[in-house]
């Protein structure tokens, strides 16, 4: 059987590919963002439930240890601000296992950038102001939507105060599964996923704001100020039905970083998956002090895909999975 040696992007898409980059390279440089690079290869992982990270054995000078490919360059950079680096970006080389697809690959680009001082409304402008450049067109106005509000316009309910069997039915009716002994977070992903996220982005970029507490990731919470529930502090961005980037008002405390791994962890272990060693490190520069602000992820061979009217990520991409 003959191997299929070829790239998954055409020699031309690359050109193109290797202009965007340089324009968002010219981005940050006009804002005063140092551009900076950090390992793929870490002491912890990431313990975020969704997440499957990959590991290996290494010889270091500590001996045979286990070292964690990145999921993001998050933790890293975050040592960095911790140590005054300032406002800092990178686009760096990611890892998350089992996500191949039209819109996944298991090895792929994440830009991402922290701004100490910067509220979250200011990245989500500067945010899109990026996405726009990269496009090289206006995409449309930015709208900012509240998460219930689009659970209640789109289905009906409130996803904060829905009892779960109900919501563990409906999702089992919407997504053909059986949902039956799943969390409410699981619930609610798959509705957001299903019949939420594809509507999204179509007239503008939409942003979407106040999700759920349990939600809340590496990020700050909030009271909503329509009942003071709890929310996560975070934002996503949506354009043409395509999730783009996820952006957090950080979290600095390193208590409350502690708890939060400790938690994911034992989930973990209650649904069956491996735990993923935490990363000392990370709360160690906490711990030090890490200057308050804000950062977001974003997923760069998505955009491309969208710029260059691509079909997958894979054709933005030299080798994608399959053929790497």
């Amino acid at each position: 059987m003959a191997i299929d040696w070829r790239p998954t992007a055409s020699i031309e898409t690359l050109r193109e590919r290797a202009r965007l980059l340089d324009e968002v390279r010219a981005f940050f440089a006009a804002r005063g963002v140092l551009e900076v690079e950090t390992p793929v290869l870490g002491h912890g992982g990431s313990t975020d439930v969704q997440l499957a990270s990959l590991s290996l054995e290494a010889t270091t000078p500590a001996g045979r240890e286990r070292l964690w490919l990145q999921t993001s360059p998050e933790f890293h950079m975050k040592r960095l601000l911790a140590a005054g680096s300032g406002p800092i970006f990178q686009l760096a080389r990611s890892f998350r296992d089992g996500e191949v697809g039209r819109r996944h690959n298991i090895e792929f680009t994440m830009l991402e950038w922290y701004r100490p001082g910067f509220s979250l409304d200011e990245l989500i402008e500067e945010t899109v102001a990026l996405i726009r450049t990269v496009l090289g067109r206006d995409p449309g106005p930015l709208r900012r939507r509240r998460y219930r509000e689009l659970f209640r316009e789109g289905l009906g309910f409130d996803p904060f105060s829905i009892e779960l069997d109900a919501l563990r039915q409906l999702a089992g009716e919407r997504g053909g599964l059986d949902m039956r002994d799943a969390g409410r977070d699981g619930c609610l992903d798959l509705l957001m996923s299903l019949v939420i996220e594809p509507e999204l982005g179509h007239e503008g970029v939409d942003v979407v704001v106040d999700y759920p507490a349990s939600q809340v990731a590496l990020a700050r919470r909030h009271r909503d100020p329509e009942d003071g529930e709890w929310v996560a502090s975070r934002f996503e961005v949506y354009l043409a039905g395509l999730e783009l980037a996820n952006g957090y008002d950080e979290l600095i405390d390193a208590d409350e970083q502690r708890a939060r791994f400790a938690e994911d962890n034992a989930a973990r272990r209650q649904l069956g998956l491996p735990e993923v060693e935490v990363d000392r490190r990370l709360l160690a520069a906490l711990e030090h002090g890490m200057p308050a602000g804000s950062g977001v992820a974003l997923g760069i061979d998505r955009l491309l895909q969208l710029a260059l009217g691509r079909a997958s990520v894979a054709e933005t991409m030299a080798f994608a999975t399959p053929n790497c």
